[in-house]
Parts: structure tokens; sequence; C-alpha cells
């Protein structure tokens, strides 16, 4: 009896503890990222900081093919060869590359791949539909509302008669946001002057070539702009255009002001979906596409004065953040 109740004591005791974690293992995860710039670096620290939070053990691979396409394509052959748990895409084209790439390796049809940052996943052709993705693709969109950023720039300059906006022809997500944007500006009455960039050695000469042209400058969340936002706001401060951004993270770099979504906030809800497919066992096919929502506005006051624009006090009063 004496050597019976120690184990009985101790089986009592094991049975009182909480129980292990269902996903008590270490998930691998190749990522994916178009460029580095402060927004897509943003959605990858928010998706780790996400999954860290929820004790989940993750080993990354990172790759970024900065705003190169023929890097992201190796890159998306890379991650087919690392047959990661889960795939994380940062940005329309290397969305579209990684999806290219897994449905042309077999070994690859059963591993997730969530993108984020992606303005428009049917028009870019990553999913058919959004409630219902099917196959093996899900995430979380970054679609802009166009139609308030006009709204914004216009109770800045309400004598606005000429945009100009910067982007990337080439790239899916911009051409959805200008085509946007041109029907936004044509309900309001305001003529819209288009330059593109193919790579971001083109944006300065494009932004300059607006000079004249336009009244005030827009650059829509496309990475090959937005990665030379600084060469934007020299020609936007030499031809006093004031330049507006779709992302917040764009304003301490100079432009005047945003009405945007918190990146970093963008990859937590992201975080939080490879979070249900990895341990919850939900299934991309029927996990619907995600919109991020709320939106904050920032300001940059010095930016505003050096583009020569003045911003009125009331919108200072209703901001989230001001750079002073």
């Amino acid at each position: 009896m004496k050597r019976i109740v120690p184990l009985v004591l101790t089986a009592l005791l094991l049975a009182a503890l909480p129980p292990s974690p269902t996903f008590a293992r270490t998930f691998s995860v190749s990522v994916s990222q178009f460029v580095e710039h402060p927004a897509l670096d943003a959605v990858l620290a928010g998706f780790q900081d996400a999954l860290k939070e929820q004790g989940v053990d993750v080993e990354y691979s990172v790759h970024n093919a900065q705003a190169n396409m023929g890097t992201a394509n190796q890159i998306a052959q890379t991650i087919a060869g690392e047959r990661p748990d889960l795939v994380l895409a940062i940005a329309t084209p290397s969305a579209q590359t990684c999806a290219q790439i897994i449905k042309k390796a077999p070994h690859m049809a059963d591993v997730p791949l969530i993108f984020a940052a992606v303005t428009d996943p049917q028009g870019s052709g990553l999913v058919p539909d959004l409630e219902t993705p099917g196959a093996n693709i899900t995430g979380v969109s970054d679609l802009t509302p166009v139609d308030k950023h006009l709204g914004l720039m216009l109770e800045i300059q309400p004598d606005l008669k000429t945009l100009g906006v910067v982007y990337n022809s080439g790239e899916a997500n911009s051409k959805t946001l200008v085509r946007l944007l041109r029907e936004a500006c044509k309900a309001k009455g305001v003529a819209l002057e288009e330059a593109t960039a193919s790579k971001t050695g083109d944006v300065y000469q494009s932004t300059k070539s607006l000079a004249g042209r336009a009244d005030a400058v827009y650059v829509p969340t496309d990475n090959t702009v937005v990665s030379a936002l600084e060469s934007m706001v020299k020609v936007c401060q030499q031809y006093q255009m004031p330049l507006y951004a779709a992302d917040v993270g764009s304003v301490p770099r100079g432009a005047v002001a945003a009405l945007g979504f918190d990146y970093y906030l963008h990859g937590k809800q992201a975080g939080d979906m490879a979070q249900r497919i990895l341990v919850g066992g939900a299934k991309p096919a029927t996990t619907p596409v995600e919109f991020q929502d709320g939106l904050t506005l920032h300001l940059n006051l010095p930016a505003a004065k050096a583009q020569g624009v003045a911003l009125p006090d009331d919108l200072k009063a209703k901001a989230d953040k001001i750079i002073r």
C-alpha cells in the first residue's frame, strides 16, 4: 500500500495540471515581401507579434524582392523548396508569384498561403470569391477608400482643380486604385493627371512631370512609388504641390496628410488568421478574405508649410497624430 499511494497522488496531481496546448510544436512560415518600406515592414512585425502573443512558436524564413519581379519569382521557387507549414505573401506581386508557383508544385497543394497588403484579391487573380476563396489561399485586403482620401484633399484644398497621381501601371493593385480614383475625381469634378513609374528610379521624373499640371499629388498604396517617397517630397516642395498619401506611414516621411490604415494592425489581423489555420484547423478555402476597418488621420505640419498649404484648425483638432 505504501508503494501505491505515491503513485495515486502523482496521478491525481498530473490530472489537476492544465492540459498542454495542442500546438506545442514549432511551425515554419516562409515570407515573401515585395519591397522594404515602413508599411510592409509593419505588416510583417504585426504578423509575427500576433502569433507570438498567442503562444504559437514559429521559425521564419523571410525573403524580400526589393521591388524586382524577377526576384519575386525566384523567391517563390525558393519557398516551394522550403516546404513550410504556411506562406505569408506581403503585397500583390509577391502574392501572385507565390500563388503561381504553389499551384504548379504538387507538394505545396496543401500548404496555406495567406496574403496581406493586397488591394484587389479578385482582380489580381488570387481568389475567385471573397467569401469562399477556394483552394489554399486567403488573406487580408488593404483596399483603401480613395473617395475619402479625395474628400480629405478637398477639405485641405477646397479649390483643388487638378490632382496628380504617380503609380506603377504594372502593379494590379495600383491599377485598381487609380481606376477608383478616376471615378471619385469625376464625381467631384476634379481633373486627374496620371504619371507612371515602372521602377523606383523613375518616381522622381514622373512626379516632376506633374509640375505645372497638377495642384497636388497623391500616392496610392503603390509599393514601387512609396519606396521612393522621399524623391516625391523633394519635387513637391520645389514646385509647391502638396503631397497626400494613402498610408499613414508616409506622413513622417514627408507627406502632408493621410487617412489610412495602421499596417501593424493589418499584420496582426493576418497573424490571427494564420493562428486559426495553423492551430485551429481552419481551411483557407472556407476562410473569407478579410478587410481592415478603422482609419486614422495623420498630419505633418512642417511638410504642409514646406509644400505651401495650410491645414485647417478643425482638421488638426480631429487628427489622431500630428507631426509638428
